[in-house]
């Protein structure tokens, strides 16, 4: 494949770069922000699709998401790119975040906020085990992932509607300015002994940088 590593990166750096990037945070969420924008849809689907993931994340069906994100984007009308990309919002960095608010928000409405917490522990050895033992603390979790989750899908929302109207409204003044500016040098006349076209410089004033 073209541009391919000719190492292919291990497990280990693979997970060090989730919870670290190759340069720094600030870049990559610059980046992210980029891909989110460059989306071609609607301001409306591209902010539901991203909500729809981001829905996706808050749920306990880790390895899921996407799948779960696609199907909510196709039924609610998002975009099923947008979906992928919001399902970003659960990562090694938020997860335990996410699992620890959604398992004790599920207990307190279940009603045993009081009780005694099961005694297991999120890990992988409790993911092999059989449904009756991790059923205690999926049910929670999933019952407090409905609001959190969509909370954050809410917010998630109106943050990305907002900017990629913002986004999008721009790139159309940007486009147009420079159609306008074509426009100025084709009907702008040749001024005599020159092959160049007289342009009068106000007729730059709008071109794009």
């Amino acid at each position: 494949m073209l541009f391919q590593r000719r190492d292919p990166p291990r497990l280990v750096e693979k997970v060090r770069i989730a919870l670290w990037p190759r340069h720094s945070f600030a870049r990559s969420g610059k980046y992210f922000v980029k891909r989110v924008l460059r989306v071609t849809a609607t301001p409306h689907a591209i902010a539901l699709g991203f909500a729809a993931g981001a829905f996706a994340s808050f749920t306990p069906f880790v390895g899921f998401h996407f799948l779960l994100g696609f199907i909510i984007a196709a039924l609610l009308g998002g975009n099923i790119l947008a979906s992928a990309l919001g399902t970003a919002v659960g990562n090694p960095l938020t997860f335990p975040l996410i699992w620890t608010s959604t398992y004790r928000l599920g207990r307190l409405v279940l009603g045993h906020a009081n009780g005694q917490h099961p005694h297991h522990k999120l890990n992988l050895d409790l993911l092999s085990q059989s449904f009756d033992a991790i059923w205690p603390i999926f049910k929670p979790m999933l019952i407090g992932s409905i609001p959190l989750g969509a909370i954050a899908a809410t917010i998630s929302y109106f943050v990305i509607y907002g900017m990629v109207r913002t986004y999008q409204m721009a790139r159309r003044e940007r486009l147009s300015a420079r159609r306008e500016a074509s426009r100025a040098r084709a009907a702008a006349p040749i001024h005599p002994g020159t092959m160049e076209p007289t342009i009068d410089p106000s007729m730059d004033a709008g071109r794009a940088e």
